[in-house]
Order: structure tokens, then sequence, then C-alpha cells
């Protein structure tokens, strides 16, 4: 069965495309009550509850010292890693490094005319847990995608928890740790895992944010400990739209749209294009790749249920549909990609030309992957150094700028009711008022 197909010019298009934009993709599964419970025996046994959890989800027993990957291990895996993949990981992570280091702020500061120097600097979070995922979901691309921004920013401590199952490691994702300076790496997952970063344990020190993505309960707990500590985003499904006009190979284009369709059977993929034949040689090369994929399946169902191909008069007239679409990621496969580029308000990441598929940015592009889904694009954007980072304003002067400035304070903390805020001013001034000479 092929993918719905959307005709910009049809009578009922306004009411198709909000239904494609506003379908719900996830099930939302009803964990939050189950991991409050994991939340709290974490927060009150520590260690006895990760090690109790770890035996009952990941089917491996375990004392405190085995819950974390020695130096060792982790130096064995990464050699254990075909050169050709150490290599490749390598490479990515100069890439990687070399794009986000550029995203590093400068501190700045300046004197009014009332004589303040007012300032902004900026500052490190600390200690920064990532979530990695285990087991056939452990993407060593990710460990690299959260680990380095954190690192440029200047992030003192990097701690990485993953769940093992049946004490299963897996070498490419400790090689990606290595690779990516992790200081510490603990064989936990779920949502002990993230209780155990929130909280801390005998064994685990607490960190100040916890980023990476996980399943409905890691999800759960990363929003119920929010507040305790800083989190990234809660992402959801992933997410393509390509806007190609009819001088693209369809076979390539086909590709794109599957690579994300293969993610997981509520991924979604996007096609627009001014071509109704175009449309149909995509839809047809989409067909050819399915009889060949392993991950076919998956990548089926995820483009025959939530898939389509929209079809319209002029690309250039395409961008509200972008901007209502908000897309994680943005294909345009189109002659005149740099100006559409320049007219969308609401992506996550852009990728320009025909020789640019989103899968570069998954792994050795530079900008993250780690990016804003279901439409939060509007106004959410990809991870990046300053999620790592704080700002912290500054605000000096001396009795001259006190008295240019401050019975203004005077009269707004009065208006409001605060009588100390006044006054905390008030006396200053009476003592900051410069000699009379008469």
């Amino acid at each position: 069965m092929p993918a719905r197909r959307l005709d910009r010019s049809a009578p009922g298009f306004e009411a198709e495309f909000a239904e494609l934009i506003g379908a719900k993709r996830a099930a939302e599964a009803d964990v939050d009550g189950a991991v409050a419970e994991i939340l709290a025996a974490v927060r009150e046994r520590g260690d006895a509850a990760l090690l109790h959890y770890t035996e009952r989800f990941d089917r491996f027993e375990t004392d405190v010292a085995g819950l974390r990957i020695p130096a060792a291990g982790i130096a064995h895996a990464r050699a254990a890693v075909p050169e050709p993949q150490r290599s490749a990981l390598e490479h990515a992570a100069r890439r990687i490094r070399a794009y986000h280091e550029r995203q590093l702020p400068e501190n700045w500061s300046f004197t009014d005319a009332a004589g303040y120097r007012l300032g902004l600097r900026w500052t490190a979070v600390e200690a920064v847990g990532i979530y990695v995922p285990g087991g056939t979901a452990a993407y060593p691309s990710s460990v690299l995608m959260n680990a380095i921004p954190a690192r440029v920013a200047g992030v003192e401590r990097l701690v990485m928890v993953t769940p093992t199952p049946d004490g299963a490691v897996n070498d490419l994702v400790l090689a990606a740790a290595d690779i990516a300076g992790v200081d510490e790496i603990y064989r936990i997952g779920g949502a002990q895992a993230v209780a155990a970063l929130a909280f801390g344990t005998e064994g685990v020190r607490p960190v100040d944010k916890i980023v990476g993505p996980g399943n409905a309960y890691v999800a759960s707990a990363k929003k119920q400990v929010f507040g305790i500590v800083g989190i990234d985003m809660i992402a959801g499904p992933s997410e393509i739209l390509v806007v190609s006009d009819r001088r693209s190979d369809p076979e390539w284009i086909a590709a794109d749209l599957l690579s994300q369709a293969e993610h997981d059977t509520a991924a979604q993929a996007i096609l627009i294009t001014d071509s109704p034949a175009f449309a149909d040689r995509v839809s047809a090369a989409v067909e050819r790749h399915l009889e060949t994929l392993p991950r076919a399946a998956i990548a089926r169902e995820s483009w025959e249920k939530l898939g389509a191909i929209v079809v319209v008069d002029s690309l250039h007239a395409a961008v509200p549909l972008i901007d209502r679409i908000a897309p994680e990621h943005l294909e345009l496969a189109m002659d005149g990609a740099d100006a559409l580029a320049a007219s969308v308000r609401h992506a996550g990441a852009i990728f320009i030309g025909r020789h640019v598929p989103e899968a570069i940015g998954d792994y050795i592009g530079g900008p993250n992957h780690v990016l804003p889904t279901s439409r939060t694009a509007r106004f959410a954007s990809g991870l990046g150094v300053l999620d790592f980072m704080k700002r912290t304003s500054t605000i000096g002067g001396d009795a001259a700028a006190l008295r240019a400035v401050g019975p203004d304070a005077v009269t707004l903390a009065t208006a409001e009711g605060l009588d100390a805020h006044a006054l905390s001013v008030g006396i200053r001034l009476a003592e900051s008022e410069p000699p009379n000479d008469g």
C-alpha cells in the first residue's frame, strides 16, 4: 500500500494536511507511576536498588563495584573495535568537535552612561550525565553527539550510563565514549539510571544535567527529575521532510525517506515535490528499496501509515507548509536550495543540495544530530555547546552610579510595596551624597 498522496490544489487539501501533521505518532505509555516508584526506591536505597533493578530488567547479577566499567575494560573495548570502525568514529569526532568549538560564546561587559559596569559571563555546567540506550538500540554516534559538545563547553565531569542486557557490553559504544572523553561509565539503564544520576547513590555521584535518548521509562524519569537536575529535551519519533524537484534521482530520494522510516514504526517521512510524475517515480523506488532493506518491515509500516507525498504547484510556495510541519530533518534536493533554505523559519536541521542526505548529519557532518521532534522546532533547537553552559550577569558600580539610578529604584520598589528593597537602596543614597562645598 503506497503512502498517502496530497495535492495542494485539491479542495480538501487543508483538512488532509492538518490531519497529516496533527496525527499522533506514538502511543504514550502510562509508565509514570511505575517510574515514580523506581525513582523513590533508588533515592531511598541507593546502590541496593540499582543492583535489584539491574538483575530484574537487564538479567544479570553484579556487585556495586561491577556497576562501573573500569578503565582497562574501556581500553579493551576500544582495541576490540575493527580499525575501519574505530577510524570512522575518530573522524566523526574530529568533525563534530570542530563544528561545536565555533559555538563557544564570549564574555562581554560595558560601562553605561550612569557609570555601572554591566556584563555577561559564561560558565560550564559542572557535571553532566549521558544516557545511552543499550542492546539492539545502541548508537555510538549518539555518544559522540552528546559528549563532545559538553566537553567543548568545559564540563569537568562526564558520566555515561548504559544498560548491558544479559551482561553484554557494546564495544562500539565504549570506544565512542573513550574517544569523546567520557570520565565514568556505569552499566545501569532505565529509570533507575536516571535516578542515580539525579539523586546520587553510594557509588554514583549525582550530576547537574542529564541528556540522551531513551525509552518511555527513561523519558518519564527525565521529566520527573527535572528541577532537581536539568535535562535536554523529551524526544519523539524521528522524522524527515524532503523537498525535491524532478531533477533529483528518485532512487536517492526514496532512500532518504526510508532512512528515517527504518528507525521506528512511529517515524514519519514526507516528500514535497512540484512534479506528479516525479512523485510516482519516488513511490515506485520506495517499493524497490523495501524489497532489499533488512529493516523493511519497520520502514514499510512507517511509510504506509504515516508517510506522505505532497504535490505543490511551486516548491517556493511550499515554505508555509514546511514551517507548519517544523520538521526535525529538512532536505532540500532542488535547484535554488540555498534561497529556499533562507526562507524557512522552523526546522531542526536543514540539508542543502542533492548530495547532502540526512544520514551525513547523523554521523559525520559536524552539526548535532540531537534535534527537536514533533513540531517542537517551532520553539526549540538542536543540542549544542550552549546547552552545557550557563549565563551569569554582572553589575558593578560606585556611589556616583548609584546616585544616577537609585532614586528610580526606590520609586519602583515603593510602588510594589517592597519597603526593604527601597530601604536597601535609599540607605546607601543617604550616605553617598556628594560633599557640599558651599
